[in-house]
């Protein structure tokens, strides 16, 4: 395509899609196996490639260059598809159920901050009945207070530490 002095670089690029995008998004609809997105970016970027390489059509038949450009853009987004994993879909992921074990962890260790705020006989009367699974009579004759005294200090304890872990984002 012959290039007037006078001709700008936007008056090119308009010229050149006028006159080629047509054949060329066929040629590249061809290339890409009919995936029409993919051939509609490679037929803009070798127009692109054409606006900011004027010079390689000066004076010589743009189509052949630009059907050049275009197949090497082909040829290049193909090896970076075969180079790049095979995507999956949230599907594949579903399969593979691996346990998130940082959110735990998280939180385990704001329970822990949280235990560790409370007074002393409030965190000891939860440790007995709720982490050593131990009933009010048991944790009664562990601590030496009676059954009442552990019903109580479980009640008041367990409403300080949802006011801690509330304090801290953690409880509703």
């Amino acid at each position: 395509m012959d290039r007037p002095a006078q001709v700008t670089d936007d008056e090119l690029v308009r010229a050149l899609y006028s006159d080629h995008a047509g054949p060329l998004l066929r040629y590249a609809l061809r290339l890409t196996s009919g995936d029409r997105q993919r051939a509609e970016d490679i037929v803009q970027e070798t127009l692109l490639r054409a606006w900011l390489h004027p010079d390689a059509i000066v004076d010589r038949p743009a189509r052949p260059w630009l059907f050049a450009v275009a197949r090497n853009l082909a040829v290049d987004a193909h090896r970076a598809r075969q180079a790049r994993p095979h995507e999956v879909g949230e599907a594949a992921l579903s399969l593979t159920a691996v346990p998130d074990t940082a959110d735990r962890a998280l939180e385990t260790w704001a329970v822990a901050g949280a235990l560790r705020s409370l007074r002393l006989e409030h965190r000891t009367v939860l440790l007995e009945t709720y982490y050593r699974g131990r009933s009010v009579a048991e944790a009664a004759a562990v601590l030496g207070v009676p059954a009442g005294t552990v019903k109580s200090r479980t009640f008041y304890a367990l409403r300080a530490l949802k006011l801690a872990l509330e304090e801290r984002g953690l409880a509703p």
